[in-house]
């Protein structure tokens, strides 16, 4: 392992948490929505009762510790420190994975995933299915430095963690990711495919020619494909719209106001989870707070938000060629067809289309999402 590996811990202030509990109960509320539901946005009643949970009952220390419990380190690449998760499976011979998270995501969502993937037997599964995981923090997210320069959009992340898992000595390795993290390990297995025995993503992004659009030869699920990627560009993409265009304008209010921020990912675990109305159903109020807490407590509202300014002004170029796997999930916000993905993945080795989850697959469905992480690999392991 290379010097410029740094271990790091997780040590918050006390006194931030209470400047926190402060600023939620000074929070200045607006008037309540004049409809119904979430059609403009996070309600003010839910909004209202999570803050004050988070508040009064939420306990940010056990979500430190549970964090602790991981090896983390840090490393600066390109004058900017890198914070990832480096836990290593009991079996030397385990293949190391790589798995990126994206927004507004953090490598909380991961914590499910971590025992069942490193230490399969521990779980009832099989020691051949063992990985050794290499979890970062995306830069300007989490616990990661924040690029005081332009230039960081997902091509340099995917030079960046090429460079990280050389630093780790991994001469052979797999990558994982969802969201941004999805767009990071394609841009990798374009970029670096040489050490990658392959990939595998639960968001994937591979859209048909104007020629297939145009043409009219579309199966019904490449039709409702659309139709959800319309009603996202129509409905559910400002957030995108702002960040891509103007994040450090929203950054002031994601930094300075807790129930703002709330309210800003919450609306996304309501919108993107196989939740029936309600995040909660699916992922409890700890769970939202806790991944929450990774963008309150390092101040990343802005940070975060220019990785897609950087990214949707540099469009990610190439075929990917390295073997590839695809899990579909049924409230993705976008499901292309398998013929789509072939334009795109030119190796695509596993291809399954779950009933159950969202984009949020690892916090959402950790069990499917272990079997399908260690499905899409199991053939890649000695190829």
């Amino acid at each position: 392992m290379s010097d410029d590996i740094r271990p790091f811990r997780i040590d918050i202030p006390e006194a931030d948490l209470d400047d926190l509990r402060d600023r939620l109960r000074r929070t200045r509320w607006p008037e309540p929505e004049p409809v119904d539901g979430w059609s403009q946005g996070t309600p003010l009643a839910y909004t209202r009762e999570l803050c004050e949970y988070w508040r009064t009952g939420y306990d940010w220390r056990a979500a430190e510790a549970r964090l602790n419990g991981s090896p983390q380190f840090r490393s600066e690449i390109d004058g900017v420190d890198i914070h990832f998760l480096h836990v290593r499976s009991p079996h030397g011979d385990a293949l190391p994975l790589l798995m990126t998270h994206g927004w507004p995501g953090s490598v909380a969502e991961f914590g499910k995933v971590i025992g069942p993937l490193t230490d399969p037997e521990r779980y009832g599964g099989d020691r051949a299915d063992a990985f050794h995981l290499v979890c970062p923090s995306l830069p300007g997210y989490g616990f990661s430095g924040k690029p005081d320069r332009p230039g960081w959009g997902v091509q340099h992340i995917a030079d960046a963690w090429a460079e990280l898992m050389g630093r780790l000595g991994y001469q052979r390795y797999a990558a994982q990711g969802g969201d941004w993290g999805a767009t990071v390990t394609t841009a990798l297995a374009i970029r670096h495919p040489g050490p990658l025995a392959g990939i595998h993503l639960n968001m994937v992004i591979a859209f048909p020619d104007r020629a297939a659009r145009d043409g009219g030869d579309l199966t019904p699920q490449e039709q409702a494909a659309l139709a959800s990627l319309a009603y996202y560009d129509r409905e559910d993409s400002g957030y995108s719209k702002q960040q891509s265009t103007r994040p450090q304008t929203i950054g002031y209010g994601l930094v300075d106001s807790p129930a703002a921020l709330c309210a800003w990912i919450v609306e996304k675990f309501w919108s993107w989870t196989d939740c029936d109305g309600d995040p909660a159903t699916v992922l409890t109020r700890d769970e939202m707070l806790d991944n929450i807490m990774l963008y309150w407590l390092p101040g990343t509202g802005a940070s975060a938000a220019r990785l897609y300014w950087e990214s949707f002004r540099k469009p990610l170029p190439g075929v990917v060629t390295v073997p590839a796997g695809c899990s579909i999930f049924p409230k993705e916000i976008f499901r292309p067809s398998r013929r789509w993905a072939e334009q795109r993945f030119a190796d695509l080795r596993y291809w399954n289309e779950l009933d159950k989850g969202g984009h949020f697959a690892a916090f959402e469905q950790p069990d499917t999402f272990v079997r399908e992480v260690r499905a899409a690999f199991r053939p890649l392991r000695q190829d």
